[in-house]
C-alpha cells in the first residue's frame, strides 16, 4: 500500500449551515474528522487541493496524515458531497485511524492477461459484474486493487472471487457465496441481410413504355371502337 499522503487543514470554528457557507466564501471546504474514541474535529481544507485529490482517483481508499493546527492525525475519507450544479466539493468526512483498526472499503478490480484469454481472441467480450469489491481490511494495509487473471477464459466462462488472490488480512464482506466478478460472452450473431423481393411475373414493362406512377391502379383495357350506325335513307322527293 502507498504511504499516507500529507494534507494540511485548519481548525474550523462553529458548525451548521451558516458556518459552512462562511467557510466556502473564503475559498475553503468544511469537513470533519471523527471516530477513534475522540470527539469530532471540525476542519476546513483548501478548495483547489481537495478538488484535485477527489478527481485524481482513489480518494476514498487513500490514507491521509492530516495536519490540523500542528497536530497530525491519520485518517481516511469516508464520504464527500459535491455541488449538484458545479460538481465541486462542498463537504468531506474523514475517519480517524488507530492501530489495529479494520475498516470497510471498496477495492477496485484490475484485469490482466487479456491476450491469454481464448474467448477474447475469437471476438468475445468481457462482462464485468463487479468493478469493485467491498472488503474488510486493516487500516494500515488497504490494497490499491485486486488482480483478476483472465488466462484461459473462454466463451461463457466466469471468474469468481475464489479465483482471485486476496491480500493478507483482507476479506470480502460477502461471505456466504462465491460471487462472480467477470464473465466472457461470445460475439453476438449478425442479422443476415434480407433479400430484395423478386419482381412479379409478367410485371416487366415493354421496352420504351412509361412506368406507372407509384400507387397508381393499372388502367383497364380500352374497349373496342363502336361500329358506325348505317345511314338512314334520304326522303324521296
Amino acid at each position: 500500500m502507498a504511504e499516507a499522503k500529507q494534507l494540511a487543514a485548519a481548525v474550523r470554528d462553529g458548525t451548521g449551515k451558516g458556518a459552512a457557507r462562511s467557510v466556502r466564501r473564503e475559498g475553503r471546504i468544511p469537513g470533519v474528522i471523527y471516530g477513534g474514541g475522540e470527539p469530532a474535529q471540525p476542519i476546513s481544507l483548501d478548495h483547489k487541493t481537495l478538488n484535485h485529490l477527489i478527481y485524481q482517483g482513489k480518494f476514498l481508499t487513500t490514507i491521509f496524515e492530516i495536519d490540523v493546527g500542528g497536530k497530525k492525525q491519520r485518517a481516511i475519507p469516508r464520504d464527500y458531497q459535491l455541488d449538484v450544479v458545479k460538481d465541486t466539493p462542498v463537504h468531506v468526512d474523514f475517519l480517524r485511524l488507530k492501530p489495529g483498526t479494520r475498516i470497510r472499503v471498496d477495492v477496485p478490480v484490475r484485469f490482466i492477461n487479456h491476450e491469454a484469454a481464448p474467448g477474447l481472441k475469437r471476438g468475445g467480450s468481457l462482462n464485468v459484474v463487479r468493478h469493485t469489491v467491498e472488503m474488510q481490511v486493516p487500516a494500515d494495509n488497504i490494497p490499491d486493487s485486486l488482480t483478476a487473471d483472465l488466462t484461459g477464459l473462454d466463451f461463457n466462462d466466469s471468474l469468481h472471487i475464489s479465483a482471485i488472490k486476496l491480500p493478507e488480512g483482507c476479506t470480502p464482506t460477502i461471505r456466504d457465496r462465491d460471487f462472480t466478478v467477470v464473465t466472457l460472452a461470445p460475439p453476438s450473431a449478425r442479422a443476415e441481410d434480407t433479400p430484395a423481393p423478386a419482381a412479379a411475373a409478367g410485371a416487366a414493362a415493354a421496352p420504351g413504355a412509361a412506368a406507372p406512377a407509384a400507387g397508381a391502379t393499372p388502367a383497364a383495357a380500352a374497349p373496342a371502337p363502336a361500329k358506325a350506325a348505317p345511314a338512314k335513307d334520304e326522303k324521296k322527293k
